[in-house]
């Protein structure tokens, strides 16, 4: 009887265990580029073949909106006004951004901060994809 008394504490112990760590795994939420990926057009009327990656889109109460977009050649972000800072960050390939009547080129690394009241668009080089990341706030 003791022994058997032991093994259900010893079960019951991780069991809850168990329940406790899915309850921190709550308090995060990890994906995959693969969980997300959705063939798209270029966004803002740009036009092409995208890939765009929409990530925590079912997060409750998140304010940033987190984005990877992979830019085929053909496509683009269209030109459009722009309404909150936002981020653009480039992984991979070369492209062209204009911003304000402007262009110029991008490469990996760059950073480009978008600011309320400006206007802008992206597009890759005829001979690669342009992969970015995007952060905004979410209204």
């Amino acid at each position: 009887m003791k022994d058997k008394t032991l093994l259900i504490l010893f079960l019951l112990s991780i069991t809850a265990f168990g329940t406790k760590a899915q309850t921190d795994t709550s308090k995060y939420i990890l994906q995959n580029d693969i969980e997300v990926a959705k063939k798209e057009p270029g966004t803002h009327k740009g036009g092409g073949e995208t890939i765009g990656y929409n990530f925590f889109a079912d997060a409750r109460n998140l304010k940033t909106a987190f984005r990877k977009r992979v830019l085929k050649p053909g496509s683009s972000i269209g030109y459009h006004l722009q309404k909150e800072d936002e981020i653009y960050y480039v992984l991979s390939g070369y492209g062209i951004m204009k911003m304000n009547g402007k262009t110029f080129n991008v490469k990996p690394g760059d950073a480009i901060l978008t600011r309320p009241g400006s206007s802008h668009g992206i597009a890759p080089n005829a001979d690669n994809d342009l992969v970015i990341m995007i952060v905004y706030e979410k209204k």
